[in-house]
């Protein structure tokens, strides 16, 4: 080793799950002070997860940011869920509720509550369109019932097996995406008595062709559901291969997303300042 060699620890947590192999896997690595975003990029790349979250910790609030393989993100509900679970069940000296400050979302919370963790996001409520964009809805390969534009697209199909059938066409899709930089959420009612809702969530010009449970779709799936069905607490199933149950509580402009978290492993990072630079 040389006396360039940067070791870093990385934790990978599998987050909105309480068993590992399921819900959504982010790597978080904790930082003393932020590297170069190149070197940033390269080390969410070569983890190859939905996101990698990066946690610079400080006395009373945390720096955050979020990268994809392929881009730094603005809102990432999953990876912020196994950030506060590393800092509280991973590292020592750090108790809830947590404050976050990310660079495009302002400051979010994460407490700890009946025997989960509950993130404090802003709202995304999306605003109706008379007709879907023809050729998004074409690379689902099914009609919606209603369709929504915001921070991500809204598609509401009239079941939950519709939902699950989706076969997108990703290389279309995400020629859309590029467009709009933005992702879609094909969503339904719940049908299994336990939920009120389902969803998916693709974004393959961002890296990802469909995340396996997304936080940050539910600051827009929940406020769209929540007033459909007049509640403000629901409870979300988002229907992946690995899937997972994101709890929402609606207040205002904010929306709470509960969930659990589990470790699945730990690692060293080796990287070679010399090498990495840009």
């Amino acid at each position: 080793m040389t006396n360039a060699m940067l070791q870093l620890t990385a934790y990978h947590i599998d987050a909105f799950t309480d068993r590992v192999f399921r819900g959504n896997p982010a790597s978080v690595v904790i930082l003393d002070n932020w590297l170069d975003d190149t070197t940033l990029q390269a080390i969410a790349a070569e983890h190859n997860l939905a996101e990698t979250a990066f946690v610079v910790p400080g006395d009373a609030v945390h720096d955050l940011r979020w990268f994809t393989p392929t881009c730094e993100v603005d809102l990432c509900g999953h990876a912020t869920l196994a950030s506060a679970y590393v800092l509280l069940h991973c590292r020592h000296g750090f108790n809830a509720p947590l404050r976050f400050a990310s660079r495009s979302a302002g400051e979010l919370g994460v407490d700890e509550a009946d025997g989960m963790l509950w993130l404090d996001f802003p709202a995304r409520p999306a605003q109706t369109v008379e007709q879907a964009p023809a050729a998004i809805e074409a690379a689902l390969g099914a009609h919606s019932v209603e369709w929504y534009v915001g921070a991500n697209h809204l598609a509401v199909f009239k079941d939950a097996a519709t939902v699950a059938a989706l076969d997108p066409d990703m290389r279309a899709l995400a020629k859309c995406n590029r467009e709009d930089n933005s992702g879609v959420i094909a969503t339904a009612p719940a049908d299994d008595g336990v939920h009120d809702f389902v969803s998916r969530y693709f974004a393959p010009a961002h890296g990802i062709d469909e995340d396996p449970v997304t936080g940050s779709a539910h600051c827009t799936s929940a406020p769209y559901w929540g007033a459909r069905l007049n509640k403000t607490e629901l409870a979300g199933r988002q229907i992946s291969q690995r899937g997972g149950t994101v709890m929402c509580r609606l207040a205002g402009e904010r929306v709470h997303l509960g969930g659990h978290a589990v470790r699945y492993a730990e690692s060293r990072i080796f990287i070679d300042l010399e090498d990495a630079k840009p």
